[in-house]
């Protein structure tokens, strides 16, 4: 096929050989199944801010770390430069991830470069060497709901080891390859101690592997993996091993009325004894 021109710069650096076709068009990219040397990989083409649907909410972007004094200024004042800053930063962010989360055994795309808004991954391929599908156009039996349901909430359990929650994790966003589940599309994962809506986002994210999954194995529906795990993080207590139930006991202690009490009535006395 005719080489897109974002991906012309990569020919040209003897980054990829041959782009052979479209694999498919997201909200925030497009991906093409690319020749390089010997090798299939797949290439990500970032579409620009103008052209995304998904938006880089604030959420997203707190406690992203700029190095550079002057990019973080020309971020903050909205600037051309500081614009272009914040879509490498975006462009930055799902490979750090992805080195990150690899590193710490998660299962996601081998990353290579990202170059001139392109990255360039491993192709995950299905049992026949073709390119895996999304969860979401797989049909599964009750069991193998529950197998790929266990696998994704321990690679969630991985990332926030890891430091990272994924932020949009759902069955658009999952492939399955020979070996079950593959986690993709990180450009607005976060680091787990440094954003406020960390926990949020993560029980958001096993709440929706929760959603999907239930409709083959209904015992999921209620399930409270997000809540246990992110229990556990905040303890101290959660490593790659820990065991869990899906289960969160509710406080049954009673309230101390009389402490509250007392807490409340002590600006008033601190206040008439300052008269």
């Amino acid at each position: 096929m005719k080489t897109p021109k974002r991906i012309q710069p990569l020919i040209e650096e003897g980054l990829v050989d041959e782009v052979m076709r479209q694999l498919m068009s997201g909200k925030e990219a497009t991906v093409y199944v690319v020749r390089c040397g010997e090798e299939i990989r797949c290439a990500k083409v970032y579409k620009e801010a103008s052209q995304r649907s998904f938006r880089q909410a604030a959420s997203y972007q707190e406690g992203r770390k700029v190095k550079n004094s002057r990019q973080a200024r020309a971020m903050e004042k909205g600037t051309n430069y500081g614009r272009k800053m914040q879509e490498e930063a975006w462009q930055n962010a799902e490979v750090d991830a992805l080195y990150r989360l690899a590193a710490a055994g998660v299962r996601v795309p081998k990353p290579y470069i990202c170059f001139e808004g392109v990255l360039l991954m491993d192709l995950v391929t299905d049992e026949s060497g073709n390119a895996a599908p999304r969860l979401n156009d797989v049909e599964l039996s009750e069991q193998q709901a529950l197998n790929y349901h266990a696998q994704l909430v321990r690679q969630v359990v991985l990332m926030l080891c890891a430091g990272v929650i994924h932020g949009d994790l759902s069955e658009f966003n999952i492939l399955v390859d020979g070996d079950g589940p593959v986690i993709i599309d990180l450009p607005q994962a976060i680091d787990a101690a440094s954003n406020t809506e960390a926990a949020v986002l993560l029980e958001r994210d096993v709440n929706n592997l929760a959603s999907y999954f239930s409709q083959y194995a209904p015992q999921l529906k209620h399930t409270q993996y997000g809540k246990e795990i992110w229990l556990l993080y905040t303890a101290g207590l959660l490593s790659p091993d820990s065991q869990l139930t899906g289960r969160v006991a509710a406080d049954k202690r009673p309230a101390n009325v009389a402490a509250s009490n007392e807490a409340g009535t002590r600006p008033r006395a601190a206040h008439r004894a300052g008269r």
